[in-house]
């Protein structure tokens, strides 16, 4: 069902006036929801007393806001009475007003997913996510972050993308110069291909003719079309427009005809690959299930549907992820400390740290095969690969051979946003074939299908869910050293750059009901580690989770070939 939209440009302010504008036209129209670009609020520097009157009023509750309306970061940083209020109602400013976030994922209860990064190119931040929440200021990280989102209806920033006017026939006044624009902001618009990308520039309205971008796979004949809007700021003394008003049906296909006019799309993709993640000091629940972006429908429904990249444990689109964790961030994956981690600093002396470590894909997806873009599902499942590598090769110097690993991942259509988990355990242990018999044994126990051994790469091929497991052996004395196997073929063991390993594949379906603490059980009981079976019983402090995180960050810095790449 179509749902009408109203845009607004920057407000700077000028909230009666626009409020009282917008319960007039509502009246008429009946719109579902609103969307503010640019800058609801004036610079709180240069603030007047009918500003400040008119958001006391606002924030008094005696001023109307008469329909859900959300706003972002603009170009000016927050009041700090907007930041109170804020904190302490979780992002509701007053009935009807919600902050989305600096960089989110919204959906609304029309079914709307809006998508948000505000604020400018921080110059002063060459890596990884921004640290306050409210500050007019964005980093290539925040906006690379939400490629995970996948998709959008509706994209807002504060910057015009790069390029965007390329193969327009539509120019601009030969007054107006070239609006500020932002290469990250054209690689965000190109990743999500949203329907509608809406900026703001204060004294110009521009529509550029809408764009396609290149069918998705499985879809040779779709092309998804984006339409870039850009508003003019409230009472603008160009008299240029500042409101826009739209129908949108979030499930509607995508035009089977292009409409007159489309364009390809200007939009060049310039990946950048990600540095060091700097020392993150604010950081928010990663494994809490409530989220203040996600505006409920009224109407009870019976079964929730799977969380989306903004309530997701592992989207850095989640406004509410634990960034301290996080301990490198490459182009497609990261790399982060797992959350109450079966290991300890003191199960392997020789390393300090607990090490037990996630590699997840920046994609939210609930399988590798499932990532909707071949190429990006390749980079992907590559890029995993190498942090993979890159931790085996630590484990090699620091450990001086005792160590070796084991990764697992739970691959099921119906989950939320896949995974590796990686944990050294004692090489005397894999040599003796041990590692593997424990995993054969419990699923014996608990009687699931067999293990096979089975290279299956980024799983395309699998037509089931499977549970993976590689087992990780390193070399002795800088030569390779056969694993144990207990099956012949081709598959049963891989060269490594360092080391053998060995792929193995238990294939899940609905007949049985599988643990997904399956491998962390498994491997606690092998380490003696039998009370660390939940992660909740293994929580620690903010300030030992960071000292975690930093103590791993450290050890890997000359392996981390994200920051080699920078």
């Amino acid at each position: 069902m179509a749902s009408k939209v109203v845009v607004i440009g920057g407000v700077e302010g000028r909230l009666s006036a626009v409020f009282e504008k917008l319960t007039k036209l509502h009246s008429k129209n009946c719109f579902s929801l609103a969307v503010i670009v640019g800058d609801l609020f004036g610079d709180p520097s240069d603030s007047s007393p009918e500003g400040e009157k008119a958001l006391e009023a606002l924030l008094a509750g005696s001023l109307t806001v008469p329909l859900a309306s959300y706003f972002t970061v603009g170009k000016h940083p927050l009041p700090p009475r907007v930041i109170e209020r804020l904190e302490s109602t979780d992002g509701e400013v007053c009935p009807n007003l919600y902050f989305l976030g600096k960089r989110s994922t919204t959906k609304t209860s029309e079914g709307i997913r809006i998508v948000a990064l505000g604020g400018s190119l921080d110059p002063g931040i060459t890596a990884g996510l921004s640290k306050d929440k409210y500050l007019p200021f964005h980093t290539e990280g925040d906006a690379k972050s939400l490629h995970g989102a996948n998709t959008a209806d509706i994209l807002i920033t504060s910057y015009w993308p790069l390029s965007v006017r390329t193969g327009s026939k539509i120019s601009l006044p030969t007054e107006e110069n070239e609006p500020a624009a932002e290469q990250c902001v054209a690689d965000l618009c190109a990743i999500l291909k949203p329907r509608y990308h809406f900026s703001t520039t204060p004294h110009l309205f521009y529509e550029r003719e809408p764009f396609f971008h290149q069918p998705k796979e499985g879809h040779p004949d779709v092309r998804p079309i984006t339409r870039f809007i850009s508003l003019a700021s409230f009472d603008n003394p160009s008299k240029q427009k500042w409101l826009y008003a739209f129908s949108l049906d979030p499930n509607a296909a995508p035009p089977s005809t292009l409409p007159p006019g489309t364009t390809a799309s200007p939009l060049a993709l310039n990946f950048k690959k990600r540095q060091r993640l700097p020392d993150q000091d604010h950081s928010y629940s990663r494994f809490s299930s409530h989220d203040p972006h996600h505006r409920p429908s009224k109407r009870a429904h019976a079964r929730q549907p799977p969380p989306g990249p903004a309530e997701c444990f592992f989207c850095l689109s989640n406004p509410n992820l634990a960034t301290h964790l996080i301990t490198s961030i490459a182009t497609d994956t990261y790399l982060t400390t797992a959350k109450g981690p079966l290991s300890t600093a003191s199960t392997y002396p020789s390393l300090g740290y607990p090490s037990h470590m996630l590699i997840i894909p920046l994609t939210h997806s609930p399988t590798l095969a499932s990532i909707p873009e071949a190429e990006s599902r390749a980079s992907t499942f590559k890029e995993m690969q190498r942090y993979r590598e890159a931790l085996h090769s630590m484990l090699s110097e620091k450990a001086k051979g005792d160590l070796g690993a084991v990764t697992w991942e739970v691959s099921r259509a119906d989950g939320i946003h896949i995974h590796w988990q990686f944990l050294p355990v004692p090489a005397s242990l894999i040599k003796k074939g041990l590692v593997e018999a424990a995993f054969r044994v419990e699923a014996e126990n608990e009687q699931y299908p067999q293990f096979k051994i089975k290279d299956i790469g980024d799983g395309l091929a699998e037509e089931n869910d499977y549970f993976r497991l590689w087992i990780w052996m390193p070399g002795e004395d800088e030569k390779n050293d056969s694993i144990t196997n207990t099956e012949d073929g081709p598959e049963a063991d891989t060269e490594q750059p360092i080391g053998k390993e060995k792929s193995l594949i238990l294939p899940l379906s609905s007949k049985f009901r599988f643990d997904l603490q399956f491998g962390r059980r498994v491997i606690a009981k092998l380490l003696q580690l039998e009370n660390r079976f939940n992660w909740r019983d293994c929580l620690q402090s903010q300030a030992e989770e960071a000292a975690d995180a930093e103590a791993f960050k450290a050890a890997f810095k000359s392996f981390d070939f994200s920051l080699d790449e920078g």
